[in-house]
């Protein structure tokens, strides 16, 4: 099990951010949470099997077609396992 901490910045709310983290997410079988902070950045928390929280994390370089990713900022931190699925905050 694997847990990320990740923060997003550049053009990444008004483009629906969270709810194409979330599909991806649920997709792929990663619990945790994605909202949009104050200051224009999405942060999430992916939590699940390695290769897929890798794979989440990659996607959130890319993002959805109409975002334009400039950063990604990844903390691991130990997996709690406190999530039942994946949600939009």
């Amino acid at each position: 099990m694997l847990r990320a901490h990740v923060w997003i910045s550049g053009h990444v709310q008004g483009v629906n951010f969270r709810w194409y983290t979330r599909n991806k997410a649920q997709t792929l079988g990663v619990k945790g949470w994605v909202r949009n902070l104050w200051d224009g950045r999405v942060e999430a928390v992916f939590e699940g099997e390695d290769e897929a929280v890798r794979q989440m994390i990659h996607w959130c370089h890319i993002g959805p077609p109409s975002a334009q990713v400039e950063q990604v900022q990844v903390e691991y931190e130990a997996p709690t396992g406190e999530f039942s699925g994946f949600h939009i905050r």
